[in-house]
């Protein structure tokens, strides 16, 4: 008799979603098994490698993707100025064309005022990927 997968706290997952996102592409990686619910961490840098000894041969583990996988990297910015400060687009896209981006763009949006509006619009927009990532993946969530 095969039971349900176990439900997986979206905190827990958001957070793993932090750690991975934390880094570049690759850096840090965290799994579910979905049949316990279990989050496993790893990290090169860090030292970090929690995999059960199963993690090979197992089909039980999803990867929890990267930020820039469900595009919430400079789309997701670009998205924002597009609703909140279209004067700036050309500003913002001229930022985005050198090293240390995000820093910038941060302190345009603080020197506008609009840095708490950007804080909520990425947060919905992380909960609602990894949202709709937990549907098509198959994952269910303790909390709605």
């Amino acid at each position: 008799m095969l039971s349900q997968p176990r439900l997986v706290k979206f905190d827990e997952l958001s957070e793993a979603f932090e750690f991975v996102s934390s880094g570049q592409q690759c850096e840090n990686n965290a799994y579910i098994h979905t049949d316990t619910g279990t989050i496993y961490y790893v990290s090169q840098m860090a030292g970090i490698d929690e995999l059960p000894d199963d993690f090979e041969t197992s089909e039980n583990y999803v990867e929890i993707p990267h930020r820039n996988e469900l595009n919430l990297g400079r789309d997701l910015v670009f998205n924002f100025v597009d609703k909140n400060l279209p004067d700036e687009f050309n500003a913002v896209a001229d930022i985005f064309r050198r090293r240390g981006a995000y820093s910038r763009f941060k302190d345009l949006i603080q020197a506008g005022g609009m840095l708490d509006s950007w804080y909520e619009f990425e947060k919905n927009a992380i909960d609602a990927a990894l949202r709709n990532w937990c549907q098509e993946t198959g994952i269910r969530l303790s909390d709605p």
